[in-house]
C-alpha cells in the first residue's frame, strides 16, 4: 500500500491492488487486501486487528457536502462531539431501563403487524412480508423519536423520504470524492440530493417543533401535569434539544436534529425490517426449525389465543420476560444475522496515521473495510457455514455467545469495538420479540409448490432479491 522503497525492514510489499475480492485473496495472499476507488486506498479487512483508536475515525460522510455542521453518530470523528452523540443516545434512550419504558409501544406496534397481516392473509392467498415488517418498524422508530403515535399517512411520508434517502445511498455517496468537481459532473445527482434533504427537512422539522412545543407546555404547567410526564417515556429528540456541543459550544441546529433523526430511524427500521425477513424466510423454507421453536414457545408461554378484531387477545402474548427462556430462540436469530447479515460492510473506518498489520502499512487517511458476511462464512470457524443450523449457537457453558466480539471475533453483524452499533441489544430485542410472537400466531408456509428463494440483492442493506411470500394460518 506504500512503495516498497518506503517499506521498514520486514515488512512486505503491498498486497495486490484488484477490483474484485473473494476468499480465494484471502487464502492465496494475505489477511487483506488491497484497492482503489479513484484516488483514494480502499483496503477490505477480514478480520479487525488491534489499534482500534487509530482506525475510530470516519471519512466524510455525503451530508457534509450539503452542510459541513452536519452532526451524525456514525460519520462522527473520534473526538469529544462524538462521544456526547453516542454517550446521549446510549444512556438516554438505549438504557435498559428506557428500553422497558418502550415495552407497551412494542405491544401496541405487535398488534398492528398481527391485524394487518391476518386482514392480508383473509383477502389473498399470500402475504408479502417486508411490506408489513418495513411499517411496523417505522411505526415503533418514529414513536421513540418523536414520542407520538402518528397516523397512517404521516408514517408513510416518513417512510417514502427515508427509502428514497437508503435507496439512493450509493448513488449519492460518489458525491463524496472531489465534491466541487463532482456538482459539475454529476449535476442532475447533485440537484436530486439537494431536494431529498429539504423534503426531509419539510417532514421532520414540523415533528421536531411540535414536540419542542409539547416540553414547553409541559414545563410551564408542571405541576398539573406532573403524573402525565411520570408515565410518558422519554423521546429521541427530547434528548438532543437540551445537548450543548462541546467544541462549538452552542446546542444543536434543528438541520443536525434532522440528521439525527434520520440516523435514528434509519438504524432501526432498514436493518431490522432486512433481518426479519431473512429469519422468517429461512423458517418457511426449514419447516423444522420453525417447528422446534414453536414448541420451546409452547413450553415457555403455552398455547397462543384467538387472534380477534377487538384486541381481546393482547391480554396474551409472548412478553419480553419470557424471551430470555428462549434459547432456541436466540440461535435462530443469531444463525440468520451470521449468515444473512444486513450489511456485508460496516461503514469505512479512515486510519489516522499509518499502521503495520500483518506485515503490511496501511498509509494514512486510507479507508479501511470490514468484511461482514465473509466473516461469518468462514469454514474455518465454522463448520458448513453456507448452511443454515441454529443448533450451532446452543451454548451448553451457558455462557452464551458474545456477539459484541469482546471476547472474541467470530463474526460482527454489529461493527465491534467503540464504533460497535449502540443499539446492537434494542435491535436483537426487537427481532426475538417479534419472531416469538408471529410464531405463536401463526403457522408459516410457502405457496404450493413455490421454492423459497435465498438469492440476495444489494440495496442499502442485503435484502433477498425475491421479497418472501408466505401463506400464513392462526395457530389457533
Amino acid at each position: 500500500m506504500v512503495p516498497q522503497a518506503h517499506l521498514r525492514p520486514g515488512v512486505h510489499p503491498p498486497p495486490p491492488q484488484t477490483p474484485l475480492w473473494s476468499s480465494h485473496h484471502l487464502e492465496n495472499r494475505s489477511s487483506f487486501f488491497h484497492i482503489h476507488w479513484q484516488s483514494l486506498p480502499r483496503p477490505p479487512c477480514p478480520r479487525p486487528q488491534r489499534r482500534h483508536l487509530l482506525r475510530s475515525a470516519r471519512p466524510p460522510p455525503t451530508s457534509k457536502i450539503l452542510n459541513r455542521s452536519q452532526k451524525a453518530i456514525s460519520s462522527s470523528p473520534y473526538g469529544p462531539t462524538w462521544r456526547l452523540l453516542r454517550r446521549n443516545l446510549t444512556y438516554e434512550i438505549l438504557h435498559p431501563s428506557r428500553v422497558r419504558a418502550y415495552s407497551s409501544a412494542r405491544r401496541w406496534v405487535l398488534s398492528l403487524l398481527i391485524h394487518r397481516l391476518r386482514d392480508t392473509a383473509q383477502l389473498e392467498s399470500s402475504v408479502r412480508l417486508i411490506d408489513h415488517f418495513q411499517y411496523a418498524m417505522f411505526c415503533l422508530l418514529v414513536l421513540m423519536c418523536f414520542g407520538d403515535k402518528l397516523q397512517e399517512n404521516q408514517i408513510k411520508e416518513i417512510e417514502a423520504v427515508q427509502r428514497r434517502l437508503l435507496l439512493g445511498f450509493r448513488r449519492f455517496n460518489v458525491l463524496n470524492f472531489w465534491p466541487r468537481l463532482g456538482k459539475i459532473l454529476f449535476r442532475k445527482r447533485w440537484k436530486e440530493l439537494i431536494q431529498l434533504r429539504q423534503d426531509q427537512d419539510k417532514v421532520f422539522i414540523p415533528l421536531v417543533r411540535s414536540r419542542l412545543q409539547a416540553k414547553r407546555t409541559r414545563n410551564i404547567n408542571k405541576d398539573k401535569v406532573e403524573q402525565e410526564q411520570e408515565d410518558e417515556a422519554v423521546a429521541y429528540v427530547d434528548t438532543l434539544v437540551d445537548l450543548q456541543l462541546p467544541e462549538e459550544n452552542r446546542k444543536l441546529q434543528e438541520e443536525e436534529i434532522v440528521s439525527l433523526c434520520s440516523e435514528f430511524l434509519t438504524a432501526g427500521t432498514d436493518t431490522t425490517s432486512t433481518a426479519l425477513q431473512w429469519i422468517m424466510a429461512n423458517l418457511v423454507k426449514h419447516p423444522h426449525f420453525q417447528d422446534n421453536l414453536y414448541q420451546e414457545i409452547l413450553t415457555v408461554v403455552g398455547r397462543p389465543p384467538r387472534v380477534t378484531s377487538d384486541g381481546e387477545e393482547w391480554m396474551q402474548h409472548v412478553v419480553e420476560e419470557d424471551l430470555q427462556k428462549m434459547p432456541y430462540l436466540k440461535a435462530v436469530v443469531l444463525e440468520a444475522l451470521r449468515r444473512h447479515p444486513p450489511v456485508h460492510f460496516v461503514l469505512p473506518h479512515k486510519v489516522t496515521q499509518d499502521v503495520e498489520l500483518d506485515g503490511y502499512i496501511i498509509p494514512r487517511n486510507a479507508r479501511v473495510n470490514f468484511m461482514v458476511a465473509d466473516m461469518g462464512w468462514d469454514p474455518k470457524v465454522w463448520e458448513d457455514p453456507m448452511e443454515f443450523k441454529p443448533e450451532r449457537f446452543l451454548d451448553s457453558s451457558g455462557d452464551g455467545f458474545d456477539i459484541t466480539g469482546n471476547r472474541e471475533i467470530k463474526m460482527m453483524p454489529f461493527g465491534a469495538g467503540r464504533r460497535i452499533c449502540p443499539g446492537y441489544a434494542l435491535a436483537l430485542l426487537h427481532l426475538e420479540y417479534f419472531v416469538a410472537n408471529l410464531i405463536w400466531y401463526f403457522r408459516w408456509t410457502p405457496l404450493e409448490g413455490d421454492e423459497i428463494d435465498l438469492s440476495e440483492k444489494q440495496e442499502f442493506t442485503t435484502v433477498m432479491k425475491n421479497p418472501l411470500r408466505a401463506c400464513i394460518s392462526p395457530r389457533m
